[in-house]
């Protein structure tokens, strides 16, 4: 067998990305704000606490990964791209 189609991807999908930076959470303390946007300690009690069902639950933990690792700026030309997008 080929090893290169035993592995998965690791290409992020773009979709998913734009989603963690357009979505905002709908409820609690943050409410409005984007997901990518919230404070770090707040995502890293949600992940203590269990993150909700779901499509937000999963972009979440996404952005929990993110954060704790320190990948943010990997997303800055992507924030710049959507915001210019937004404002047209």
């Amino acid at each position: 067998m080929n090893s290169a189609t035993e592995i998965p991807s690791l290409q992020p999908d773009p979709a998913i990305l734009e989603k963690l930076i357009k979505t905002r959470m709908p409820f609690g303390k943050y409410s409005g704000r984007l997901l990518i946007d919230l404070p770090e300690p707040y995502v890293v009690w949600f992940a203590g606490r269990g993150f909700p069902a779901g499509e937000l639950g999963q972009l979440l933990s996404m952005v929990h990964e993110i954060k704790v690792n320190g990948l943010e700026p990997l997303l800055e030309p992507l924030k710049i791209s959507v915001n210019k997008q937004l404002t047209k």
